[in-house]
């Protein structure tokens, strides 16, 4: 009985053979980074949440600012590294499957070269973004999950930024549109969810009312809030008062001032518009309608005067 020709059966199918074992093999060392590189950002971000002992990253914004920051420049690091990862297999595999089809790869790279060097111009845009996009990831000028004003050469992006690719960050606005603005057309970075925010309210006081009750009403509206547990944490700085801000034909708007975390800011505001409404509806006080500037004060901070300094919160983060 004629026995198997291996040796034709590999001349023959030899190429194909090698080629699926390089696709599958990519594959899987593919898979293998990505769920390494998980990992990696998974174990971190356990570690801080437990740290911080909480269940979940949302409650990461009151805990100090640290940690938030942490989590998210690893997940964003992690993004960056699947993307590295995904194209440096693709660009070996490629290299090998080409090598398995006898063509040159010394004469494929030297080609490669002439041709790069040829679409040098417009492949420089591509290296600027790579190298814009890293350059952000590592300076920490943003990170997934944070709320962002960027201007780019296409005109200004705000949103909450979903993901930092190698080439591509992706924002999506207040109205759910998901925008994909190139990194090299970033021209400068507007974080608010680095550091620390103000909640600043301008609250018209008509002529007729008594001006330092109002202000005085304000300033104990503000420190009840940054008093009670809910938003403690979420308050930096005790409540100030910055005085008349601007004087209109109709009113003295008069400033409220409150350090507060970056998450909690929008939130703060409302809850506090909230309450100033319902405090001077008490007082008797029917806030003018405003039409009319006449005189504005310098828009630069000022100290608060003593006497309407309030307590600080007895815990600060």
């Amino acid at each position: 009985m004629d026995t198997f020709d291996w040796d034709m059966f590999w001349q023959i199918w030899g190429t194909p053979i090698r080629i699926i074992a390089l696709l599958v093999g990519a594959g899987i060392l593919r898979a293998a980074l990505r769920f390494s590189i998980k990992r990696v950002v998974d174990r971190v971000v356990s570690g801080v949440k437990k740290a911080q002992a909480v269940e979940h990253t949302v409650e990461l914004s009151a805990s100090p600012l640290h940690a938030v920051r942490v989590v998210q420049r690893t997940r964003t690091i992690g993004s960056v590294l699947n993307n590295l990862a995904t194209w440096a297999i693709i660009s070996v595999t490629l290299v090998l499957v080409l090598a398995e089809l006898n063509f040159s790869v010394t004469a494929l790279i030297a080609s490669a070269g002439v041709l790069g060097a040829a679409l040098g111009f417009g492949a420089q845009n591509v290296v600027k973004d790579m190298l814009n996009g890293l350059f952000m990831v590592f300076e920490d000028q943003l990170g997934v999950g944070d709320i962002v004003e960027l201007t780019s050469t296409q005109g200004p992006v705000s949103g909450v930024v979903e993901e930092v690719g190698v080439r591509v960050t992706q924002v999506r606005d207040v109205n759910g549109t998901l925008w994909f603005v190139r990194n090299g057309e970033i021209v400068t970075v507007g974080n608010k969810s680095q550091g620390w925010a103000r909640v600043i309210l301008d609250i018209p006081a008509p002529y007729t009312s008594d001006v330092e009750a109002v202000e005085e009403v304000m300033l104990a509206t503000a420190v009840a809030l940054s008093d009670e547990p809910e938003w403690k944490r979420k308050v930096l700085e005790k409540p100030e008062i910055w005085g008349i801000e601007s004087i209109s034909a109709e009113a003295l708007v008069v400033r409220l001032v409150v350090k507060v975390r970056t998450a909690d800011q929008f939130d703060i505001a409302r809850e506090l518009r909230l309450r100033l409404k319902l405090a001077l509806d008490e007082m008797g006080v029917t806030l003018p309608a405003m039409n009319r500037l006449v005189l504005d004060a310098i828009d630069a901070p000022k100290a608060p005067r003593s006497r309407k300094a309030a307590a600080a919160p007895e815990e600060k983060p």
